[in-house]
């Protein structure tokens, strides 16, 4: 009987970590159904990101439902993926990211912010690789021109090298991303693609066959 209940701890154990595996893995799946939401919403809407605009650019983070609140200074936090463009112009598989930080100014209440960040240069977020970095800090970033035709309103220059949007529910005044810290999501990557799979490697393949990646990429054609 003892032996039958020591041989039953480890049965118990391994059955625990499968369902642990599972619940973390459901996690990450729902980042990127949620994200594909966010994608598939600014592609269908009337006032998008300018085509010119996303033509230009080789870089995007995608966070859905991001927390911003605050009282004259603010705080935000949210989870969601990044994606760069590789040499035949396809998408990139997703890599896992969040976004923390504050923000000075008029602002009062709390939303939930669907936010879309537009890169021009891909080598922004594949040098990250495990680090992270200031957004309005490390690099420059400005409120992106809306519509979608290719003379939207801009800074014509197009200086910045990001350019947020994004879609609010609730009420609030006064969003930004400068001083926000982008940073590598590592236990998540860890959790769908593998504990030694680095960001770097999966910014540079597109093939993964994940139903939820080929959803979000499909997503992204949309654009």
């Amino acid at each position: 009987m003892k032996m039958l209940k020591l041989l039953s701890v480890p049965a118990l154990m391994s059955v625990m970590l499968i369902l642990v595996s599972a619940t973390e893995l459901s996690k990450e799946t729902e980042r990127l159904q949620n994200a594909t939401k966010v994608v598939t919403t600014f592609a269908n809407s009337d006032e998008s990101i300018p085509q010119e605009l996303l033509k230009q650019s080789e870089g995007l983070v995608i966070i859905p439902k991001m927390i911003n609140a605050g009282f004259g200074i603010g705080g935000k936090r949210g989870k969601g993926v990044a994606v760069v463009k590789l040499p035949d112009g396809s998408w990139s598989n997703p890599v896992f990211i969040t976004l923390t930080g504050g923000s000075f100014g008029f602002q009062i209440g709390v939303q939930s912010v669907d936010l879309v960040l537009v890169f021009k240069h891909k080598g922004v977020l594949t040098k990250v690789k495990n680090g992270d970095f200031t957004i309005g800090g490390d690099i420059s970033a400005a409120a992106g021109p809306v519509g979608r035709s290719s003379t939207a309103s801009t800074d014509h220059t197009l200086e910045a090298e990001v350019y947020s949007y994004s879609r609010s529910r609730g009420l609030f005044a006064g969003i930004s991303v400068n001083g926000s810290n982008l940073a590598i999501d590592k236990s998540a990557n860890a959790n769908f693609y593998g504990s030694n799979t680095t960001s770097h490697e999966i910014f540079e393949t597109g093939k993964s066959s994940s139903a939820p990646v080929v959803e979000l990429k499909s997503a992204l054609k949309g654009l």
